[in-house]
Parts: C-alpha cells; sequence; structure tokens
C-alpha cells in the first residue's frame, strides 16, 4: 500500500514539469513561461477532480477542461466525464434539454492520466435513444443486454474505465442544458470514506497529471510546427474526437496592422460547425468576453455560400470578427461534423487598411453598437451554460 510522502516529497514531483518549456516556440519568452504555469495550474485544478471526487462505484460526472480555456476545449462544448469499469453496470438518466448535440463517449485512459492515447471504444449520439415525451430517458451500460430487456442498452466494453458526455450548444444561453446522472447498480449506496492509503497513492498520481497533460498538447505543437506551413490548413485526427467530425486546423501568424481572411466553402448539408483561435501552447482563447470562435449559428454565410472571417487585432467592423486576444501567433482549428463534404478553408494575408477591398460586395458589417450587444449577448450566454 501507498504511503503518503511529505509534501516537499509532492511538491518534487511538479518540478519536472521545468522542463516542458523547451517543447515551446519561444522558451525564453516570459510571456510564454507565465501562460504555460498558469496552463500547469489549471491541469493540477481539473486533476483533484479526476482523482479524488469520485470512483467506479459510486461516479460521479466531472467537469473536464470547461472553465479556463486551457488546452482547447472547443468553446461550443461543455464536457464531463465519469469513471467506471468494464465489468460493472451502470444506470444512465436525465433530461435530454435541447443542446445541439448530446453525445456520449465509453472510453480508455481519461486524457492525461496515462503517456498513452486510446481511441474511444465507442460512441453514441443520445438522439439515437428513445426519449419520451418530456424528453427525459433511462440508459442501461452492461457489457451484455440483459435476457427479455428491450429498454435503451449501450455496450460497455470491457477496457473501458472512463464516460464523457459532450454537450455541444449552438445558440449560447438560448438552449437548454441536458441533466443527466450517473449511478452503478453493482455497488453499496454507501460511499466508504477514503483511508488514508488511498489518498497517498491517488495524491502521487495526481502530482504527474499537470506535466503529462500539457506535455502531450506541446507535443502535439511542436510536431505541428514541423510539419505545415503557416497560414496554411491540414486536416488531422483528433485523439478523443467524434468520429463523425472532421478537424482542420493551421499556424496562423499576421502583424498588428495587418489581418488573414479565413475562407472556406461550406458543405451543403452540416449538422454542424465551428472555428476557434487559440495560442501557441494550445490554449483556447478567451471565448467569453472575446470574439474567437465562430459556430455555424453564430456567424453570418455569404450569398455565394461561403464562410469569410477576419482575424485582426481591431475591430474590422466585419461581423465574422475573430479577435485574437492581442496574440500574433497561434492556431485556427476548425470542425465539420455530420457535414456532407469536408472542403479545405484558406487563409489570405493582407494589410488592415486595405481589408475591404478583399471583401465581397456582401460582407456583411456591424458597427459599434451592434458590435456591443453581441459582445454581450456573448457573455451572458455563455454564461448560462452549465460548465463546472
Amino acid at each position: 500500500m501507498a504511503e503518503l510522502k511529505s509534501w516537499s516529497d509532492y511538491l518534487c514531483q511538479l518540478a519536472n514539469a521545468e522542463s516542458l518549456l523547451g517543447l515551446t516556440e519561444t522558451p525564453s519568452n516570459p510571456q510564454t513561461r507565465a501562460q504555460l504555469y498558469r496552463q500547469l495550474q489549471m491541469n493540477l485544478s481539473l486533476a483533484y477532480f479526476i482523482y479524488f471526487q469520485s470512483d467506479p462505484l459510486h461516479p460521479d460526472w466531472l467537469p473536464f477542461l470547461n472553465s479556463v480555456f486551457m488546452l482547447q476545449p472547443n468553446p461550443d462544448d461543455t464536457y464531463f466525464i465519469a469513471p467506471l469499469r468494464g465489468d460493472l453496470r451502470y444506470r444512465i438518466v436525465g433530461e435530454r434539454g435541447s443542446v445541439h448535440l448530446l453525445t456520449l463517449d465509453i472510453g480508455r485512459g481519461i486524457m492525461g492520466t496515462t503517456d498513452e492515447t486510446h481511441p474511444p471504444l465507442g460512441q453514441f449520439d443520445l438522439d439515437d435513444v428513445e426519449i419520451g415525451d418530456d424528453g427525459s430517458f433511462d440508459i442501461l451500460l452492461s457489457a451484455q443486454r440483459p435476457a427479455g430487456y428491450d429498454g435503451n442498452w449501450i455496450e460497455l466494453h470491457s477496457e473501458a474505465d472512463f464516460a464523457m458526455l459532450r454537450q455541444r450548444s449552438y445558440a449560447w444561453g438560448a438552449e437548454r442544458d441536458a441533466r443527466i446522472a450517473i449511478e452503478c447498480l453493482d455497488a453499496p449506496l454507501s460511499k466508504p470514506s477514503m483511508g488514508h492509503e488511498e489518498i497517498a497513492r491517488r495524491t502521487g498520481e495526481l502530482m504527474d497529471y499537470a506535466e503529462r497533460l500539457s506535455r502531450r498538447w506541446l507535443t502535439h505543437m511542436q510536431q505541428l510546427r514541423t510539419r505545415i506551413n503557416v497560414n496554411e490548413f491540414e486536416f488531422f485526427a483528433f485523439g478523443g474526437g467524434l468520429a463523425k467530425q472532421a478537424y482542420w486546423q493551421a499556424i496562423f501568424d499576421f502583424g498588428d496592422d495587418e489581418a488573414l481572411i479565413l475562407d472556406t466553402a461550406l458543405p451543403q448539408t452540416r449538422r454542424y460547425w465551428n472555428v476557434q483561435l487559440n495560442d501557441t501552447l494550445f490554449n483556447a482563447l478567451d471565448y467569453i468576453d472575446h470574439q474567437s470562435s465562430l459556430n455555424g449559428h453564430q456567424a453570418h454565410v455569404d450569398e455565394d455560400g461561403h464562410f469569410r472571417a477576419v482575424i485582426a487585432h481591431r475591430d474590422p467592423g466585419v461581423l465574422n470578427w475573430l479577435d485574437p486576444c492581442g496574440v500574433n501567433r497561434g492556431t485556427a482549428i476548425g470542425r465539420w461534423y455530420g457535414c456532407s463534404s469536408e472542403p479545405v478553408p484558406t487563409l489570405k494575408r493582407v494589410p488592415l487598411a486595405e481589408l475591404r477591398s478583399h471583401l465581397p460586395a456582401g460582407t456583411r458589417f456591424v458597427d459599434a453598437s451592434e458590435r456591443e450587444r453581441l459582445l454581450r449577448d456573448r457573455h451572458i450566454g455563455a454564461q448560462l451554460r452549465r460548465r463546472w
């Protein structure tokens, strides 16, 4: 059994995170160092929920990557994870709500808890299960469907150790969040208190989490820089992402007096799409108080069926403005989900003073008062969604 170490010994485990600076693009930059430290602190706060909030016998939904923009959460998504075991039975009950998309992933190895990455063991759109007229549903998770059982059933893979809910909102604040609970059917109702040996074991694992989670995505960014040209999009596979979803990403780079025009055709049918901006450490830029992301509900589509957005430090008056929050270099990431095609967007770098000459005549512009209303609505809508 694990024994509780001194607090200084646990803190020594965190010292390994200093080496992560070497994976960044500008390790001597004080802002890079500060942002990395902030990311690590987010990882630690997230780790407490993962290691101490619940266990497979008494699961509870843990908030995951939702609250402070670190490590590229989709601004339209909120994520919740519950630990489980593939040899036990679970019941998930709740109300569907009206969020644009509600999915359940069954997986192995919560992101950051191991050095390995594993593909999902199962992905399920909860609109495919039987839902009552009042929006309620009841789902059984087990290795085998019980004889004679004709209710909603999802096969639980033997290697599974977590379930992840993804609530995806299009009209922030106007859609009603789902309400969902999970219980293990093979556990005593009373949850025992945690002994000191178990606290010691989990504390040791927690202290390694912050470094491991950041290393995964800083390595992703390092590989991206060696693989693609600046301001050019590529499609990529996102470990743990949705199977019906195609991801496209680019490293954006522009000057203070320049702008980038993102231009893409849109699929003829499209259940969901979006684009967001991240910094060079793969942190999502502030999408609550800045319009650093747009989705298919929020964006304006031009008459020719194209989506065009402008990345610029100063508001260019274009409705589809993507605010980079003061950074000249970062990543732009988009998603096509359930779409009939997968166009590849482009980025065009232009002088900000000449921007309008590079945009079509039908571009949708907004004045200062409308921009203020849009940002206020965004701020309120984001808060009306459950994020933790």
